[in-house]
């Protein structure tokens, strides 16, 4: 069983990880509540699949700059200081939704700015912390510490959601809004504890653009790493079905904002239970392989999910249907696959980039991990309103499947990545 559960030894072994990783857990939960709560109540403002889907599009420009430029700013400054000015500036974002809120201003463009700005904030700070991690535990254990991340992931995106739901419906959004202001206090913590961790060897750059493009050029010349980027991309593009979870609650599956809750746990609750039980993978050597087999059981699970709502029909009636818990399953497989799939990217990527270009790859990475799902909330919220959201989900799986396997065609190398002799 030792075997099968997640590896603790970076918990053990570094005391700043593990700092880091406790704050971080702590807040994790708050920051689900907000982010599932700005979708539920810009649906509430609209009713309106692709409303819920523009708050992508407002969060991806700023996103974009913030990740790119942020990456530069890592890579030449203290990253504790780059880390925990990000957080502070997340923390007093999340204390204007909450005012909103409170004031009950009811606007949707006024979440649509709040969102925007939590992106770009977003875009800096996991930069950072990513970027930190290769400096707090030793190589071998960079798999088993994204595991543990995607637990605190995992975690996060399953209370959150299932919370967010109810206490939107119970307590409204105000009371929701406030928790993540409290709890974010934690991850501010954990970063100030952090030690020191100033740039280095001798080929540092001044942050800007030159140091932006210094890090595509890298990224140009190694198709392995790109190769992580743009896998992730058909898989968030195509089949991110998260803007689709409110109608689906409200229209076909029943249940309303605590179904909506529910789908989007579900997927969190794969991927804790992938990373409860990672103990296996840090004996995986062919991580590109195993990159590639996650995402098309992503997008089969998401194109499953599309036909369960189909047949499940529009909703008649207060009841929950009986369809709901077949689309539950297929979303917690969809959330293995993609845990599994994050922890091997995160791996590759830091194992085969030089420290000093980590904090712009990293820059990159956020944008393509963060900035996917914002393109795949118009995509699927766009797909919902034009032909319904049991279509557009079932659309998006079978074209996220395809569009994987034209690349891995292109780019056959990357099947056969191999971890103990990392080529980039």
């Amino acid at each position: 069983m030792r075997k099968l559960l997640a590896d603790v030894t970076p918990l053990r072994e570094s005391p700043a990880y593990r700092r880091m990783w406790t704050g971080v857990a702590l807040s994790s939960v708050g920051s689900q509540l907000t982010l599932v709560a700005m979708s539920l109540q810009v649906y509430a403002l609209t009713q309106s699949t692709f409303a819920v889907g523009l708050l992508g599009i407002f969060s991806l420009v700023p996103l974009i700059i913030a990740g790119l430029y942020g990456g530069s700013i890592v890579d030449a400054h203290d990253r504790r200081k780059v880390a925990l000015y990000s957080a502070a500036a997340l923390w007093i974002i999340t204390i204007g939704v909450a005012a909103q809120a409170w004031l009950g201003l009811g606007q949707p463009w006024i979440l649509y700015v709040f969102a925007g700005l939590q992106s770009a904030a977003m875009g800096i700070n996991q930069s950072a912390r990513s970027a930190i991690i290769p400096r707090l535990v030793r190589p071998e254990l960079l798999p088993a510490a994204n595991a543990l991340n995607m637990i605190v992931f995992g975690v996060g995106m399953s209370i959150g959601p299932l919370l967010a739901g109810f206490l939107v419906s119970h307590v409204g959004y105000g009371w929701t809004y406030l928790i993540d202001v409290l709890t974010f206090t934690a991850a501010l913590w954990a970063v100030f504890r952090l030690p020191a961790m100033p740039p280095e060897g001798d080929q540092v750059r001044k942050a800007g653009l030159r140091s932006v493009f210094e890090g595509f050029q890298f990224l140009a010349l190694r198709p392995n790493i790109r190769m992580t980027f743009l896998v992730d991309l058909c898989a968030m593009i195509f089949a991110m079905p998260k803007a689709l979870f409110p109608a689906m609650g409200a229209v076909w599956l029943g249940g309303g904002d605590a179904t909506a809750g529910l789908l989007l746990a579900a997927v969190a609750i794969g991927s804790l239970l992938a990373a409860l039980f990672s103990g296996p993978l840090g004996r995986v050597h062919r991580q590109g392989l195993a990159v590639g087999i996650c995402i098309t059981v992503w997008g089969a699970a998401i194109a499953g999910l599309g036909a369960v709502v189909l047949l499940a029909g529009k909703h008649q009636g207060g009841e929950v249907s009986p369809w709901l818990w077949p689309a539950v399953l297929l979303l917690v497989i969809s959330g293995i696959a993609d845990s599994i799939s994050g922890v091997f990217r995160s791996t590759i990527l830091q194992s085969a980039t030089p420290d000093q270009l980590r904090g712009r790859l990293q820059g990159i990475f956020i944008v393509v991990v963060a900035g996917g799902p914002r393109l795949g909330d118009l995509f699927s919220g766009t797909g919902g309103q034009l032909f319904g959201e049991g279509f557009a989900a079932l659309l998006g799986g079978l074209l996220c499947v395809a569009a994987l396997w034209i690349l891995l065609k292109t780019q056959p190398k990357f099947l056969r990545y191999d971890a103990r002799t990392p080529e980039p």
